[in-house]
């Protein structure tokens, strides 16, 4: 047909349909968007407690062996002991920590709640022998101590931490189940009365220190409880206001409150410890001096393996090493928290709360004291410090949380999740006996039905 368009084949062209638009190229994502998604899927995983409250912890317990051996070497000397002694006894308990954090960790949570009293009253009886001449040893002029023969001691405070927590959270749970922390006698007591009662035995050996971890305990409870803001704030106001008064009626606790960001030890050297911890902060750089190579350990700061070990810490490993050890604890009271707000046990909540407010108060009143912002109140870093007394119930509240997290459905979903791929089924069996089926079907009927019941 003349004027139609011809192929050279002589053939009359394809008419060809309407098609798609072509399909767009691959989208280029922003690399840290990505990453950011990664990691938040990573995140909502239902184990990423339990790993980070086991792994955290465990981190933190191994290096803080390691910096009491390297902190307490020159001191034992000085005492005329081997240099791994304080390092010795640190590691044995660190041994029977770990018992009771397995032990804490299998416990059903009825157990838990059993344990509970028990544990309060030996508390009580035991912090009422610390005031009984000849059982009650006096350190550093707070009479908090039990001798056990030897070079071994007791703190029995330290213990009154775990009972108010985990005495606290049976007794709000009952409350709750009954509905009854509705009315605000129910909700204070007997919890504010028994907590006062603690504090009162605490600070009859003058240990202001534990007594304000028992009292950040028991606001973090009150808080969970639900505790109308004018009720939190009344029993915070008669608190603040005890507190000033032992404070003020105290030389030594006046002197340490006036050292707030001293950089001079001042007459009479009343501010030597914060000054030279800031010395041995300042001195790190940001990889440190070396594990090992400090040189405020040696005789110019006390207590360089208890209660200022985060100092030596920081001159030895430097900026570096002090932002880990502070990224564990963070993780460490992150799971805590999700812990305490993915349950529908309100014991569990109220016991995972507890626990992350003991260690991450005790943290930040330790590390603050070491960095000059708060007042040198003489409480251990958690897991980290040298003390027995301090690393037992600490290693078994962290037992708690990790059962706690284990608890969760989805993490016992996924933990179901974790049996041999591959290999035969249970039993034994003969000679020419018939290989079973492998084990794929069953793990894809597991796998289907936790992804249907929230599992990711």
């Amino acid at each position: 047909m003349p004027g139609s368009p011809q192929s050279r084949t002589g053939r009359p062209p394809v008419q060809r349909a309407a098609g798609r638009p072509p399909a767009p190229g691959p989208r280029h994502e922003n690399p840290v968007l990505r990453l950011y998604l990664r990691l938040r899927r990573a995140w909502d995983r239902p184990l990423t407690a339990y790993y980070l409250i086991f792994g955290g912890s465990a981190l933190i317990t191994v290096l803080g062996l390691v910096m009491v051996y390297s902190a307490s070497q020159i001191t034992a000397l000085q005492l005329s002991l081997p240099g791994s002694y304080f390092f010795r006894k640190q590691a044995l308990a660190a041994l029977i920590g770990a018992g009771l954090l397995v032990a804490a960790m299998r416990m059903p949570v009825k157990l838990h709640r059993a344990l509970a009293y028990p544990i309060l009253a030996g508390a009580v009886f035991l912090m009422i022998l610390v005031q009984v001449p000849g059982i009650g040893v006096a350190v550093n002029g707070n009479q908090n101590w039990i001798s056990l023969g030897g070079s071994f001691q007791i703190q029995p405070s330290e213990f009154g931490k775990l009972a108010l927590v985990l005495w606290g959270a049976d007794l709000l749970a009952r409350k709750q189940e009954r509905k009854l922390l509705t009315q605000w006698k129910h909700m204070l007591v007997p919890l504010v009365p028994a907590a006062f009662m603690l504090l009162g035995l605490i600070m009859i050996g003058g240990d202001m220190g534990t007594a304000i971890i028992l009292t950040a305990i028991l606001f973090g409870l009150l808080w969970l409880a639900g505790a109308p803001t004018r009720l939190f704030a009344g029993v915070l106001s008669v608190a603040a206001l005890l507190g000033f008064i032992l404070i003020k009626t105290s030389p030594n606790r006046m002197a340490r409150l006036g050292c707030l960001g001293a950089t001079d030890p001042g007459p009479g050297d009343a501010c030597w410890q914060a000054v030279h911890g800031i010395y041995a902060l300042a001195s790190g750089g940001l990889f440190g001096s070396g594990l090992g190579a400090s040189v405020e350990k040696w005789g110019q700061l006390p207590e360089a393996h208890t209660d200022f070990i985060f100092a030596v810490t920081g001159e030895e490993l430097g900026l570096a090493g002090t932002l880990s050890v502070l990224a564990l604890f963070a993780a460490l009271g992150y799971a805590g928290i999700r812990v305490a707000g993915r349950t529908e046990d309100p014991f569990v909540r109220y016991a995972a709360g507890g626990v992350t407010t003991w260690i991450t108060a005790q943290a930040v009143i330790n590390i603050g004291a070491v960095l000059g912002l708060l007042p040198i109140a003489g409480v251990p870093l958690p897991l980290f410090s040298y003390g027995g007394s301090a690393l037992l119930p600490t290693m078994f509240a962290i037992g708690l949380l990790i059962a706690f997290a284990r608890d969760e459905p989805g993490a016992r979903a996924a933990l179901a999740l974790r049996q041999p791929r591959f290999g035969r089924k249970r039993g034994a069996r003969g000679p020419g006996t018939k290989r079973g089926p492998r084990s794929w079907n069953t793990m894809r009927r597991r796998a289907s039905a936790a992804r249907s019941s929230g599992e990711r």
